[in-house]
């Protein structure tokens, strides 16, 4: 039974429910083009509205320029316009960012997910100067992602409103925490506001959020759309036990920080990969690291399908954003 009157469902220019898809690879380190497109397919068709490549949960950091191109455009040849492809555009050079951008762009990428520049932690004038340009590299529509936490580096909140004026800037991803902070920066912004922490979907969709960029979503994505929608409908009781359905699987993916790690001996486990294979620094989960994940999907009824809700979501056409 419904605890609250239904609310306006916010703005969801990518969609309610998107996956920072990890990127696949062959035992000798290769990615796998074919695998990508496989895992691609089932995470739209298992309920996520759109894709994230190219982000730290991809492996970014260790993929090379021509790699990046090529998963995109096998990713957006395999779902089509079921999902939203966002390419991640992310560097602390911003002459980087801005081809990785083009680039994403020409392999045919939806949007753009713009991470503040880590290490160097510019001035917010710097990360301002540094956003607009890369905005600017194409007519692409851009999530900004703030996670100071990897970045060491938080984006202020006049800096959001300088932002808010650039007609490219229609989301965030916020990895913050702060929620009482994206009360104020959602109405501030007007943007699209997607937490960035599994964990915290709930207490965002509170405060006016419209989803979630997520690593449990790579197996969880039916819970968490069933979450959305039934908090759409003022069923706040029903959100919150699908929300404590996932929790063993959201510590398990994000224990951490290791969530590249966890997320391929997730999706391994489940036969959605044929191996759980990462490039250096990150190493591929131990067996027994492997085992606990597997125990922490069991939990949540993962592997029982016929005990998990019915997807049901509808996705829209991805390729034209509302700006």
């Amino acid at each position: 039974m419904a605890t609250s009157t239904a609310l306006a469902a916010p703005r969801r220019p990518f969609g309610a429910v998107l996956t920072a898809m990890v990127t696949p690879m062959t035992p000798d380190g290769e990615i796998d083009l074919d695998a990508a497109q496989s895992l691609a397919r089932h995470l739209v068709d298992d309920g996520n509205d759109g894709l994230v490549l190219n982000g730290t949960t991809g492996e970014a950091p260790t993929t090379h320029a021509q790699e990046k191109a090529d998963l995109i455009a096998a990713v957006v040849e395999a779902v089509g316009d079921r999902a939203h492809v966002v390419a991640g555009a992310g560097s602390n050079d911003t002459d980087h960012a801005v081809r990785m951008a083009e680039q994403a762009a020409d392999a045919g990428a939806h949007g753009l997910l713009v991470v503040t520049p880590y290490y160097s932690r510019p001035t917010q004038e710097g990360l301002y100067q540094h956003m607009v340009k890369v905005a600017d590299a194409t007519d692409l529509p851009v999530m900004v992602y703030d996670i100071p936490g990897r970045a060491g580096l938080r984006i202020a909140p006049a800096t959001y409103e300088r932002l808010a004026e650039h007609e490219s800037f229609v989301a965030s991803k916020d990895a913050t925490g702060d929620v009482a902070s994206a009360l104020k920066l959602i109405e501030a912004t007007g943007w699209a506001w997607y937490s960035g922490d599994d964990g915290l979907l709930l207490p965002f969709l509170a405060v006016g959020a419209s989803g979630i960029v997520g690593v449990s979503t790579h197996v969880v994505a039916p819970e968490y759309a069933a979450a959305v929608r039934a908090y759409d409908h003022g069923d706040h009781a029903a959100a919150l036990g699908l929300a404590r359905r996932v929790v063993p699987v959201v510590d398990a993916l994000n224990g951490g920080g290791a969530q590249a790690v966890m997320a391929k001996a997730a999706v391994e486990a489940l036969g959605l990969l044929g191996n759980r294979h990462l490039r250096l620094p990150n190493v591929q989960a131990t067996d027994a690291e492997a085992a606990a994940v597997r125990a922490a999907l069991e939990q949540a009824g993962v592997f029982d399908r016929a005990a998990r809700p019915q997807n049901t979501a509808q996705h829209e056409p991805a390729p034209e954003v509302a700006r």
